[in-house]
């Protein structure tokens, strides 16, 4: 009684598994592991590894042409790394930091599921699903340039939902999907998610529909060279939007035929490849979107399954499965 034993052993793992994925402006292969809570960074010119200390599980990712911006589990802790500088670590009191730490959306966005850089260059929009035991998420709104935050909770987007997805729309405004899964733990009490457009000005709906009778998540959207939107609904799902009517354009249950996609609890599964090709990763593999047609077409079956979306590097394609990083060559287009 009373008497303290310690033991001590070692043993081999395969790691901590892997987040999304993105490139980074230096040309590196960059996201988080969990757990423990880790950066990595892979330059596949050099074929080195590198592994620091992170804040937070880096859930979601926004790499641009300059900074690299990380939406972090828990509390959605937004923070900025810019990879032409010195790393420091994030540093919640200094704003010297690399990655600096920008704003928290505490319990309104407890786990991460998007980042958007918003193209006007200094917007920053983080979406998520709630705290434990909650239900409806937020939007939290970042001005790099002022340092303003604005956070927008379930009641003043959609009640009981959470946004899961975000694309701007040619006019600056945002066209967000929702999900109707709650905060861990939480109660789910819609039965369908929802599409809407918010203003960026007012940070008010302007039109919202919930498009499919079945959708759960809204999970994916991206703005094509093509100027339409396309969309990913509950994994086995793409739909195309025409942003200046909201219509349907064109819809594809692929799900039998393909099987689904990528997931993640920030899912990158529509990434552009060069020369704006639209590419969709799938479990089973990388497909492309043709952007006259619309239909999806196989181009690589992978050995290995994909589990989290990635990015485009130099005629590869980069993803994750578990604790590795893999990469696939990329077609020539026909």
């Amino acid at each position: 009684e009373g008497e303290t034993v310690t033991h001590e052993f070692d043993y081999e793992s395969e790691g901590a598994h892997t987040m999304a994925i993105g490139v980074a402006s230096d040309g590196t292969i960059c996201g988080g592991t969990a757990f423990p809570m880790r950066f990595f960074s892979y330059n596949p010119e050099t074929d080195e590894m590198i592994d620091r200390t992170a804040l937070g599980q880096w859930n979601t990712i926004a790499p641009t042409d300059t900074l690299f911006y990380i939406g972090a589990y828990t509390h959605g802790l937004l923070q900025a790394w810019d990879p032409s500088k010195e790393w420091t670590g994030t540093d919640r009191e200094n704003p010297e930091s690399n990655p600096r730490f920008l704003a928290e959306a505490g319990n309104v966005i407890n786990r991460p599921h998007d980042l958007f850089a918003h193209p006007d260059g200094h917007t920053v929009i983080m979406a998520g699903t709630p705290g434990y035991g909650l239900t409806g998420g937020g939007l939290l709104f970042y001005d790099r340039e002022t340092g303003e935050e604005t956070l927008l909770t379930h009641e003043q987007l959609i009640p009981q939902q959470s946004v899961h997805s975000i694309a701007a729309l040619p006019d600056g405004n945002l066209l967000c999907g929702s999900t109707i899964n709650a905060g861990t733990g939480g109660e789910v009490k819609a039965t369908l998610a929802e599409l809407f457009v918010l203003d960026m000005e007012t940070k008010q709906i302007t039109w919202q529909e919930p498009l499919f009778e079945t959708a759960r998540s809204y999970q994916d959207l991206y703005l094509a060279a093509n100027g339409l939107i396309y969309g990913i609904v509950d994994s086995n799902r793409m739909f195309v939007l025409d942003p200046a009517t909201c219509g349907l354009v064109h819809d594809v249950n692929f799900g039998a035929e393909f099987g689904p996609t990528v997931g993640g609890q920030g899912p990158r599964m529509l990434i552009e490849g060069p020369d704006d090709r639209l590419l969709l990763l799938l479990q089973r593999g990388f497909a492309e979107v043709d952007l006259e047609s619309h239909e999806i077409k196989m181009l690589i079956e992978s050995p290995v399954p994909l589990s989290v979306g990635g990015d485009y590097l130099d005629g590869r394609v980069y993803f994750s499965r578990g604790s590795h990083i893999y990469s696939g060559p990329l077609p020539a287009a026909e």
